[in-house]
């Protein structure tokens, strides 16, 4: 069975935001659901890595404007004879429960974390190499051996009131990937350029066979694309994979 990796690629500072935080809500979901307290510490430092990143810029003001003009976008296909309606109208009632749930989401991102002194003082120790051990933080010794279920719930509980960004972003980041059009490429020698960008595109999707052995590394701007393909988990300086590179490409826009 062919193995085939995307790699993704962010042309703004909004999407790249968007996919970090995708990545560490699917990265707390995975380690809440398990049940040793290494897991539960691991999740509860993804929940503060996601306070810090949505807490920056207008993260939510970005997301309540980009779902509403994508519903906007869809009404306007309900004339189209392919377009099937349900289906439509199942896709703009979940941006609508997205735009509410945001919406009523009151105050500055993460607040109540903010409010409670005790995960403040974890969330300072954690950015300290070791810094939560035992003798540091003897309360969070102490939580770590409770019940996992109740660690669980602890973590459910000071995620919850984040939940509706996660929801948000998601929906944003599938209609982002399902505008791409894919297109069959070659890197001659492992390299491929294109001259100008398209100006549109907000993120680039990159479908690679695992079997080849190389990474790409991109460089884009409004001007230029510019990918080089090189050997993956080499400790020499990096070198270009030499040989043609059979790859797919998309260019995705909101």
């Amino acid at each position: 069975m062919l193995v085939v990796i995307t790699y993704e690629y962010p042309l703004n500072e909004r999407i790249r935001t968007l996919l970090r935080l995708e990545d560490l809500y699917d990265r707390v979901a995975f380690f809440i659901d398990k049940a040793s307290p290494l897991d539960h510490q691991a999740a509860l430092v993804g929940i503060f890595e996601i306070l810090e990143v949505s807490s920056r810029g207008d993260l939510k003001s970005d997301l309540l404007q980009e779902l509403d003009r994508q519903r906007l976008f869809l009404e306007t296909l309900r004339s189209n004879p392919a377009i099937s309606v349900e289906k439509l109208d199942m896709v703009i009632e979940e941006i609508e429960a997205a735009f509410a749930a945001l919406l009523a989401s009151s105050g500055k991102t993460g607040q109540h974390l903010r409010e409670n002194e005790w995960l403040m003082t974890i969330k300072q120790r954690a950015a300290i190499p070791g810094g939560t051990c035992e003798f540091d933080l003897p309360s969070f010794h102490h939580w770590l051996h409770s019940d996992d279920a109740a660690r669980r719930a602890d973590l459910s509980a000071w995620l919850e009131p984040l939940a509706s960004i996660g929801v948000a972003l998601r929906i944003v980041l599938r209609v982002l990937r399902e505008s791409g059009k894919t297109l069959p490429l070659i890197a001659f020698r492992g390299v491929f350029q294109q001259l100008p960008m398209e100006r549109a595109a907000h993120m680039l999707r990159l479908r690679l066979p695992h079997e080849l052995q190389c990474v790409p590394e991109i460089s884009a701007n409004k001007y230029a694309l510019n990918i080089r393909f090189i050997l993956p988990g080499s400790v020499q300086r990096t070198k270009v994979y030499e040989r043609d590179v059979e790859f797919e490409l998309a260019y995705c826009s909101l």
